[in-house]
């Protein structure tokens, strides 16, 4: 019964019922103590029945029914004196009892509150932002300090943190400069005129290996910015992004767009749909489709997408989110893509302080996944657009490392959404 308690009530709880316990048994034992002191001095005789029996007895009266009328009165006289101890006793320890419990609650309230200010704080911190502090004030005493200690951890994490992004950022840019020298070689092999064609073939095939490095070193580079946390935010129309996406698609797509203005960075969001759509297009079968909604509800705003595709066990669901993991492959083992399609999916949600999940279709469903992106709603009625300077149909603002607008090729990971219809592609 203990353990069970221990494991069901809070701490301040327990500290409540700690602090009224003790000062039940406290008052109990008081006014036991005090039952105990009151009984044996009124057990004593307070009138001298001696001298009252020698003067009866010298003026020759009856003692016998005086002296019995005057020992049952004392009787009843401490009865009652010990039952009103108890009563009033009783009433008043239960009064300040309830003022005990009230004040306890209060006391462990203030005692945790520093407590609670860390807890949230944690909360916070595990949402992506490193940069917060407790910044505890008050005397130098343990909770004190063990805010100050919790502080240290945060800044030895966030020192670390920032510098593995910035390695990742620094060592994909200097990345770039070699294969994009490599691209150039080899296309400048190619365009010779009296190139064998076993050159032609190996150029090609360099290429193709080339263009997969490139996708993985842009991959790396949004996935290392989205780890960051934002610090400018406009308002972004996910159905404008989507609509955008999906119209030079070849595959068939059912859409269902309605307004779902979110706060954040336009080049990440639209970077995240591209994912979603590209993975749909990718893990599909032939003749499949692919369903695209957007929504808005309350304070959230909804993006799903759906494709039909081979059928994904429940269990892989999560390794999908992972870098470097791609449905039916090892880490390494595929040529496909570079594995950070739904990595730069989840960390994008994340940093807009969203979240994603998916979920598989059956295979009477017709096989894939759905995804579902789940953002925070953000007003703004004076900006509704992408990004200052930028439109919704400028193909130059929309990230396309792997080229499938156009080629039906697409990127990394699977895809997401749910399936409802408004209006048809091909």
């Amino acid at each position: 019964m203990i353990a069970f308690l221990r494991r069901r009530w809070t701490l301040r709880v327990r500290l409540t019922v700690f602090y009224a316990a003790i000062f039940l048994v406290a008052g109990l034992a008081v006014l036991a103590f005090t039952y105990f002191l009151m009984r044996r001095s009124l057990s004593q005789d307070p009138y001298s029945l001696s001298r009252l029996v020698v003067a009866d007895a010298l003026s020759g009266k009856e003692l016998g029914p005086k002296f019995e009328a005057l020992q049952k009165s004392i009787q009843e006289y401490r009865t009652l004196a010990l039952q009103t101890l108890l009563q009033q006793g009783g009433a008043a320890l239960a009064l300040v009892g309830f003022f005990a419990v009230w004040f306890a609650w209060a006391m462990s309230g203030r005692i945790l509150r520093p407590i609670t200010a860390m807890t949230a704080t944690a909360r916070r911190v595990a949402d992506r932002n490193l940069h917060e502090r407790i910044n505890a004030t008050g005397p130098h005493d343990e909770i004190r300090e063990l805010a100050d200690t919790f502080d240290s951890m945060l800044d030895r994490l966030d020192r670390a943190f920032d510098g593995q992004r910035r390695f990742v950022g620094n060592a994909s840019h200097e990345l770039r400069t070699p294969l994009a020298i490599n691209r150039t070689l080899l296309e400048v092999a190619l365009g010779t005129p009296n190139a064998q064609p076993e050159l032609r073939q190996l150029c090609t095939t360099l290429l193709e290996v080339n263009a997969r490095h490139e996708r993985l070193i842009d991959g790396l580079l949004v996935l290392a910015r989205s780890d960051h946390a934002l610090t400018i935010t406009r308002p972004v129309d996910l159905a404008g992004i989507c609509a955008h996406l999906i119209e030079p698609l070849t595959v068939r797509v059912e859409s269902t767009l309605e307004p779902a203005v979110v706060g954040g960075d336009s080049v990440l969001l639209e970077r995240l749909v591209l994912n979603l759509i590209q993975n749909a297009v990718r893990y599909n079968v032939p003749g499949g489709q692919v369903w695209v909604t957007t929504a808005s509800s309350g304070d959230l705003c909804t993006l799903t997408v759906a494709n039909t595709g081979p059928v994904v066990g429940a269990y892989e669901i999560p390794a999908l989110f992972e870098p470097f993991r791609r449905f039916g492959a090892d880490r390494v083992g595929s040529a496909r893509g570079t594995g950070l399609g739904l990595s730069i999916v989840r960390s994008v949600a994340h940093a807009h302080d969203g979240d994603v999940q998916a979920v598989a279709r059956t295979a009477a469903e017709g096989g894939g996944l759905i995804v579902t992106v789940t953002l925070p709603t953000r007003h703004d009625p004076g900006r509704t657009a992408h990004d200052p300077g930028r439109t919704p149909h400028d193909p130059g603002s929309i990230p396309d490392p792997a080229g499938i607008m156009g080629t039906g090729e697409a990127a990394d990971g699977v895809l997401s959404g749910a399936p409802r219809s408004d209006s048809a592609r091909r």
